[in-house]
């Protein structure tokens, strides 16, 4: 077989993603924080780019102020095919770990303030002698005391040996925020060189320090620590504690076994560990969480209509120092100087307008969420309609992955609450009849005030659940509640009927 060479023409069409379009595509998934990260970094990069000033008086662009919740009837304009590229981002799925032994549903609901340690007054003291002699409770109010130092201003009331104040701040350098030990005292005996039964008697003396429960190793030392302290700690309780697995599934009667008590007694000693702290190392200083802002402000109008802003605080607002680059570009004479402040005013522009654009892509999505969510809007959750990608896509004349862009790490305030923009992407659950399907969070809202209503004597099995749900006209499996169950941390009919009979017991008690 013979090889020739020849020229062949061949027409073809391939999309290339410029850095621009990149840098777009990117500037639309950004969440608020990572948004102004990034326009930072690109101020500090680029000599022709300003921050406005946050109190200037630099408009919205046109059109981004308040926007009624109508879709639009025309196609996408030009300025916004750009966004319209680009694969579609998957979601990802959101686990939450379940604690079997947890034993305090609520210890984590109230946020207790810092204690105020001996530091804190010394402290408080030292600023009331200084300057002009006045204290300044302003910034000592505002301060965080911490465990770690709450902890270390009783070390030397409690140790008096250099050695053993060692090994007593190695210990609280490994507590964590709760108040648990999580280093191997083992561990720790070979890496200071001490005798493990010194390491423990440090550990034991630092043990009764404040708060009580703190420095323990699990669970059970913590709760057994805080009864020690109140001088209720007998056999019977040390019992139970060595059975909190049973007292986690509400499983009384092997538990009622295991301890050797009376049913009345048994529900006495549970009233009372219920009572204690399971993470006393919360009542100081932690982890400060960083509160949600809202991309978009959805309020009620007057005339019965919603109206929708973008919320200014997030939007990062730039200035391109046309001035500057004129008269820069005046003096400059090299080719390489000028092709670089060209490069940068290009650049400039381009941020400024993917900036502009990327709001008022925000701004329509949000108003077609409200205009598809008026029931939730105007009723609640239970009025929450089936919703997917494809219908907003279709209706403002976008492309899916740029309507998942758009949602992804986007609030809304609404006079509901605050929202990430996907929560209102639910799935359809078909109705009985021919009626209108049902939002999938509007069937788990129903179940949810369903098990929220029941008694110890009206506890209901997913099999009840599901021909409620029927009588209601929503089509559902039992496999589907219990996912749904599962999904909300619902426990099943017969952990619901024991925690139930736990509860009332412990109110007969007390």
């Amino acid at each position: 077989m013979a090889l020739s060479a020849r020229l062949e023409f061949r027409q073809s069409q391939q999309l290339v993603m410029t850095p621009q379009l990149q840098q777009a595509i990117r500037l639309l998934q950004f969440s608020n924080m990572e948004l102004n990260a990034f326009v930072d970094a690109e101020v500090e990069r680029n000599p022709l780019l300003e921050r406005a000033e946050e109190d200037g008086d630099l408009p919205l662009p046109e059109g981004l102020g308040a926007a009624p919740a109508e879709p639009d009837a025309g196609g996408p304009s030009d300025a916004e095919e750009w966004l319209d590229l680009g694969g579609r981002s998957d979601d990802a799925a959101a686990s939450l770990d379940a604690d079997p032994a947890s034993l305090f549903p609520d210890a984590t609901a109230t946020d207790l303030g810092p204690g105020l340690g001996d530091s804190g007054w010394a402290s408080l003291r030292q600023r009331s002698h200084a300057g002009d002699g006045e204290a300044d409770l302003e910034a000592f109010a505002a301060a965080d005391v911490s465990l770690k130092d709450h902890l270390l201003g009783q070390l030397p009331l409690a140790l008096h040996d250099a050695a053993d104040r060692l090994i007593g701040q190695f210990l609280i350098d490994m507590v964590d925020e709760s108040g648990y030990l999580t280093a191997d005292l083992a561990i720790v005996s070979d890496m200071l060189g001490a005798s493990a039964e010194r390491v423990e008697a440090v550990l034991a003396r630092m043990q009764t320090f404040d708060p009580p429960g703190v420095l323990a190793r699990d669970l059970a030392e913590c709760l057994a620590l805080q009864l020690k302290d109140q001088n209720r700690y007998d056999p019977q309780i040390a019992a139970l504690l060595d059975n909190l697995g049973l007292l986690a599934q509400h499983n009384l009667p092997a538990l009622r076994r295991a301890v050797g008590v009376d049913m009345d007694e048994l529900l006495e000693m549970v009233a009372e560990i219920k009572r204690l702290n399971p993470k006393p190392g919360l009542l100081f200083g932690s982890v400060e969480v960083q509160p949600v802002v809202p991309d978009v402000i959805v309020r009620a109008a007057s005339d019965g209509s919603w109206h929708i802003e973008l919320n200014s605080e997030t939007l990062p607002r730039v200035l391109v120092n046309r001035t500057y680059y004129a008269r820069v570009s005046r003096s400059t004479r090299a080719s390489d100087d000028k092709s670089y402040l060209l490069t940068c005013l290009q650049s400039a522009n381009w941020l400024a307008k993917s900036l502009d654009q990327r709001a008022r892509t925000i701004l329509r999505v949000a108003e077609e969420i409200v205009r598809q969510q008026d029931g939730f809007f105007t009723h609640g959750v239970q009025h929450l309609r089936p919703l997917n990608l494809k219908t907003v896509a279709e209706a403002i004349s976008m492309h899916e992955s740029t309507i998942s862009r758009v949602t992804s790490n986007k609030y809304i305030a609404t006079p509901r609450g605050i929202f990430e923009l996907k929560y209102f992407f639910t799935s359809s659950i078909a109705a009985a009849g021919s009626g209108e399907a049902y939002s999938s969070e509007a069937v788990r809202h129903r179940i949810r005030q369903m098990v929220d209503a029941e008694t110890y004597e009206t506890v209901l099995s997913d099999d009840m659940i599901v021909d409620r749900l029927k009588a209601d006209g929503i089509d559902i499996a039992r496999r589907t509640v219990a996912k749904y169950r599962e999904s909300m941390r619902i426990p099943s009919s017969v952990q619901r009927r024991r925690e139930k009979r736990l509860a009332a017991g412990a109110r007969s008690v007390a």
